[in-house]
């Protein structure tokens, strides 16, 4: 024991103790010629009790056994155990534990019933007192003896590897965005400059952990200013959307012109889309807001608008509602196929007679119902089904185009009244009889409360039973259809030398085709004459004023006041 004691339990040694958690100094001696720890004094040396019979004189398991130790540093050591230990080591051992009460050889400790553990790398056995011990630290290849913790001098530094260049002494640290800093880690960072660490692999010196700490900051600032920047731009987007002005252009726009066709029933939103699409408009918000804000919005009619670009919705607006700005062809009830002819080639900017040659070329890929007819006495084969209304014509339009419209809407129409049904119903053979009819009425009528007693004329002159005309219509505007004029002043000589199957003045019963375009009333009153046994009418004005008669008689006076009004 030393002098501070060490009892029989397991109490640890006395922190003051030199040999106070030493594990590398217990039981080993100075090198001959160095300085004992203990600054010249005597060591005392206290064996370690041995499991075991002690009574036996042997330490089993211990002949030419290795026996592994550790130095200061942990590496371990081998070195020969020591075999055949004379009796004196173990009777001076005995005495020595029962001098200190430790152990009694003739008492119930007589011996130790733990057998030794040869795996235990401490448990070797003590040397005797003034006895020689192997120099484990004399070979050339053995580690430097172990010092007391008070003396021992820091491990050195490991070389880095020359290949790599890694330091397996460097402190790796943590990562630098999670790692502090503050004003010691220059004072740091100049440290391992100064000591060279500031260097890994050869390359330049890491930087100090303030400088990536401050990388790190602006990383994060520039992920939550960039999540803050998107939430502001959509945020301002949706107000924009749900209570901001909606964009829309300055002004009545630029010098470029372009036209945009407007269907028949388009709202404001579908009118509004197409101007945007066109580039005239900026959203179609902003027109729907100009179109419901001026006097008069929603009256924008079906049809072509030459318009500039880049116009403000509210500039828009007005001028579509300014006929000026419309580039349409409008189709008159009762209008004849030349005329609408004529209005498409000025519209398109096309030479004259282009649109009539082209119908005459394809007037079958227009769409013309299948019960239209085409014999070789119809002078067009379109007249009729050209319907009265309002089409886009502007320039850069192809004329097929505006054909097919016009023959669409008048197919529909015409479908909607189911015509082959009624012509039947009313002694006609077919449907197109029936189109032809309206064209009458829609041709002598001049109110519409003449086109129900003009369809009853038309109807009751074409019975067999009819001994008043004889089946013959006797209308001047067949013959004016035939000559393409509008004259109401037609000799009789005239009339009767024209053999054309379009003389209804010669020629029993309807003419070839259609003489124009009936319009919708002049269609239902073909479809629901009046019954009052009309024969005889008479423009007694010469204009719009008509009167009907039922009897010849009836009708001789009517043609006297007809020439009392002309001044004849």
């Amino acid at each position: 024991m030393t002098e501070y004691g060490r009892g029989p339990g397991s109490e640890p040694w006395h922190p003051e103790d030199p040999l106070y958690g030493d594990d590398g100094w217990r039981g080993q001696q100075t090198h001959a010629g160095q300085q004992s720890p203990y600054d010249g004094q005597a060591q005392q040396q206290y064996p370690q009790p041995q499991y075991g019979d002690w009574t036996q004189g042997q330490q089993p398991g211990y002949d030419q056994q290795q026996h592994q130790y550790y130095d200061g540093q942990g590496h371990q050591q081998y070195g020969q155990q020591y075999a055949g230990q004379d009796q004196q080591y173990v009777a001076q051992a005995q005495q020595q534990y029962q001098h200190q009460g430790g152990w009694d050889a003739t008492g119930t400790h007589g011996h130790v019933p733990y057998a030794a553990d040869p795996g235990d790398p401490y448990g070797q056995q003590p040397v005797a007192y003034g006895g020689e011990q192997p120099d484990f630290y004399g070979t050339e290849d053995a580690y430097p003896p172990p010092e007391p913790p008070g003396r021992r001098r820091p491990e050195s530094k490991p070389e880095p590897d020359p290949e790599t260049g890694w330091d397996p002494g460097e402190d790796q640290g943590e990562h630098a965005f999670f790692a502090g800093g503050g004003d010691d880690d220059e004072d740091a960072d100049e440290a391992d400059s100064r000591s060279g660490r500031g260097e890994r692999r050869g390359k330049k010196p890491v930087k100090s952990k303030k400088r990536r700490t401050g990388c790190a900051c602006m990383v994060v600032v520039l992920v939550f200013g960039g999540g803050l920047g998107t939430v502001g731009y959509f945020g301002y987007k949706y107000y924009q959307n749900r209570f901001g002005a909606a964009p829309d252009f300055a002004g009545d726009g630029i010098n470029e012109t372009v036209t945009v066709e407007i269907p028949k029933g388009a709202g404001g939103m579908e009118i509004g889309r197409r101007l945007r699409e066109a580039g005239v408009v900026k959203s179609v918000d902003a027109f729907v807001h100009a179109q419901g804000t001026t006097p008069g919005g929603d009256g924008i009619q079906a049809g072509a608008y030459v318009l500039k670009k880049e116009m403000s919705a509210a500039s828009a607006v007005k001028m579509m509602l300014d006929p000026k700005s419309q580039n349409n062809v409008v189709v008159t009830p009762g209008e004849r196929n030349a005329g609408v002819y004529a209005a498409i080639d000025k519209k398109l900017e096309l030479s004259t007679g282009t649109t009539r040659k082209l119908v005459k070329q394809q007037y079958k890929t227009l769409g013309v119902p299948s019960w239209a007819q085409s014999s070789s006495d119809i002078q067009d084969p379109l007249e009729g089904f050209l319907f009265p209304g309002t089409y886009p014509a502007a320039k850069g339009m192809k004329p097929e185009a505006i054909l097919k419209q016009m023959v669409t809407q008048a197919k529909e129409r015409y479908a909607a009244y189911d015509l082959p049904a009624k012509a039947k119903a009313l002694g006609l053979s077919n449907a197109f009889q029936l189109v032809t009819v309206a064209s009458l009425v829609q041709a002598e009528g001049k109110t519409h409360d003449d086109f129900r007693k003009m369809a009853e004329v038309v109807y009751n002159r074409l019975k067999p039973t009819n001994t008043e005309s004889n089946r013959l219509l006797q209308f001047d505007s067949t013959y004016n259809y035939l000559k393409g004029t509008s004259n109401i002043h037609i000799s009789e000589k005239e009339i009767n030398s024209n053999p054309s199957p379009y003389n209804t003045y010669t020629h029993k019963g309807l003419p070839p085709g259609p003489i124009g375009n009936p319009g919708e009333d002049a269609m239902k009153a073909a479809l629901n004459p009046t019954n009052d046994g009309w024969m005889y009418f008479v423009a007694t004005d010469g204009v719009s004023n008509t009167e009907f008669a039922r009897t010849n008689e009836e009708f001789e006076k009517l043609k006297d006041k007809f020439n009392a009004n002309s001044g004849n």
